[in-house]
């Protein structure tokens, strides 16, 4: 990693990785099956596409139909039984079926024992990223105090400065909490 060479690097670069870190967990929590529909939940279903192989989404238009159902429509008449199989071959436990050029994609209801096993899942990726952010933290504050030993900040800025780096640090993990929160929230609901 590059040395920050002054306390407002320091802050922007350890505010900057914990964003960076929330964005990570959106995108791990929006992957969590729920029983309700969702496009991102094929977002690890690939294809061979002319030799190549592509995301789901290049391939063909991914909608919800209703709360319980995704369509996906090919852009290309021959591609429904290669999408069919690769969304069947998928660890995802869903059943698609073709309707013509469309193919729908039901969401199985979820058993009780599934959505405490989920919600396991969504809190353990909160806690990690909690513990990402508090390594961010100390990272930061030790950047922080190799520039007062340098004698490039003096011992005010410095408490100044892990205060600061503190609240949002604080704001980060309050972030973390409110979208696992929500995501239980929508496990429990459908």
């Amino acid at each position: 990693m590059a040395q920050a060479t002054t306390i407002a690097d320091i802050k922007q670069q350890a505010q900057h990785k914990m964003d960076a870190s929330i964005a990570a967990l959106k995108t791990t929590l929006s992957h969590i099956r729920t029983g309700r529909a969702n496009p991102g939940l094929l977002d690890t279903v690939h294809i061979e596409y002319y030799g190549t192989v592509v995301p789901l989404s290049q391939v063909a238009n991914i909608s919800v139909l209703d709360p319980r159902t995704l369509s996906v429509q090919p852009f290309e008449k021959g591609m429904g039984a290669k999408i069919e199989k690769a969304i069947r071959d998928s660890d995802l436990g869903v059943n698609p079926a073709s309707m013509g050029d469309l193919i729908r994609v039901p969401m199985p209801p979820m058993s009780e024992e599934r959505r405490k096993e989920m919600t396991k899942i969504v809190r353990h990726e909160g806690e990690n990223t909690k513990i990402a952010i508090r390594n961010l933290r100390r990272d930061a504050n030790e950047h922080l105090k190799k520039l007062v030993k340098d004698k490039h900040a003096s011992e005010d800025e410095l408490k100044r400065s892990e205060g600061e780096i503190q609240k949002v640090t604080d704001r980060h993990i309050a972030d973390i909490d409110a979208l696992v929160q929500s995501k239980e929230k929508e496990i429990m609901a459908v």
